[in-house]
């Protein structure tokens, strides 16, 4: 398989997202656009407004794309801040997308997050910086559940991958984020260019 997507590897971070901010302000390497930070585990995985995001470590993807426009090596082109409602679309609908592949049928569920029929598979989590009108950067923040088969009591309706597919080995979550970035690629290039 292959995309154009950098992939950093995490054994354990608080949060992809914080982590892909402080690698922007440090001007880690790993912070360059298209950048892929993923954790085999957090420990203070975010979810919309204070929610917080449940994986057990290794079996889900919990992960965070860094998009940056503007003039720098290898950026998108300046992309209008009046637009990133494109970019948070586009990115629910790779997910959409990546789960058709495996034969299931999600729907978006607005703001962030991804349904298969009644019970929640995916939360996205997009933070944008903006410079006048146009963006600096984005942070997309992305968790999926993937093998976990066991969630807490007080989550509503959780589901995974592995859960909907009736799959008694588990789905290998490296190969898995591949095969969504070779999706969401093929968007952002039509989008972004």
């Amino acid at each position: 398989m292959g995309n154009s997507f950098r992939i950093y590897w995490l054994k354990e971070t608080d949060s992809t997202n914080e982590e892909a901010l402080r690698r922007i302000s440090d001007g880690s390497e790993a912070s360059d656009n298209m950048s892929v930070l993923a954790a085999e585990s957090q420990t203070a995985g975010k979810g919309q407004g204070d929610h917080k995001w449940h994986s057990q470590p290794g079996d889900n993807l919990t992960f965070t794309v860094i998009l940056r426009y503007g003039d720098g090596p290898g950026y998108f082109h300046s992309f209008p801040a009046n637009r990133q409602k494109e970019i948070s679309d586009l990115t629910a609908n790779a997910v959409v997308d990546y789960l058709a592949l495996h034969g299931i049928k999600a729907w978006i569920k607005p703001p962030n997050d991804i349904w298969i029929e009644d019970k929640k598979i995916c939360g996205l989590l997009i933070k944008h910086r903006v410079n006048g009108s146009a963006l600096l950067h984005t942070i997309i923040g992305i968790g999926l559940n993937i093998n976990e088969k066991d969630f807490p009591a007080d989550l509503p309706n959780p589901t995974s991958l592995r859960l909907q597919t009736g799959r008694e080995d588990r789905y290998d979550v490296h190969s898995e984020l591949e095969r969504f970035l070779e999706i969401f690629e093929k968007g952002l290039k039509g989008l972004l260019g």
